[in-house]
């Protein structure tokens, strides 16, 4: 919790007395304070980013996402965990006979990894499954139409997920 001054409080000396008998004084805010105020900011930060990004992955994916996220955590000087790394897992398999679902699941996964305003290296990746997923289904696509029948029962691929990311 940090304390801010009411309109009758200021702070005017980042020193205090080391005992009510000694007139050495002492800094308020040690070096080891200091740096632990910066690794706590860095880390609530991390943590705020984090959480965003995780949730923008959520919020594009939709029905393909397989439960929310899971984070995972760093114990910050305080005590307090923040999270420093995420995931969502998210259902990357092909839509079993339907090269058109298939072609706008694609579509949403791609979306859903590339939501957040900084990807990562395995956002892109998982982006650019979905893309050859799309390529894959839209041949199939293209096979039926030529043949005049859709291929009912038949796969467009083995179903497979992934995480589309882990913030780091």
């Amino acid at each position: 919790m940090e304390i801010s001054p009411t309109p009758h409080q200021t702070f005017l000396s980042p020193f205090i007395p080391r005992n009510p008998h000694s007139s050495q004084e002492q800094p308020l805010y040690s070096k080891q304070g200091a740096e632990e105020r910066i690794e706590l900011a860095k880390l609530r930060k991390q943590d705020q980013e984090v959480r965003n990004h995780e949730q923008a992955h959520l919020a594009a994916a939709g029905g393909i996402a397989n439960g929310g996220a899971t984070f995972s955590f760093q114990r910050g000087p305080d005590g307090k965990q923040y999270a420093v790394g995420g995931e969502v897992s998210i259902d990357t398999s092909p839509v079993s006979g339907n090269p058109e679902a298939t072609i706008r699941k694609a579509k949403q996964i791609r979306a859903a990894a590339l939501a957040p305003s900084n990807p990562s290296a395995q956002d892109r990746a998982v982006a650019a499954t979905a893309t050859a997923l799309e390529t894959q289904a839209k041949q199939e696509r293209q096979k039926e139409e030529k043949e005049g029948a859709p291929s009912e029962g038949k796969k467009t691929a083995t179903p497979f997920s992934s995480h589309i990311d882990l913030f780091a």
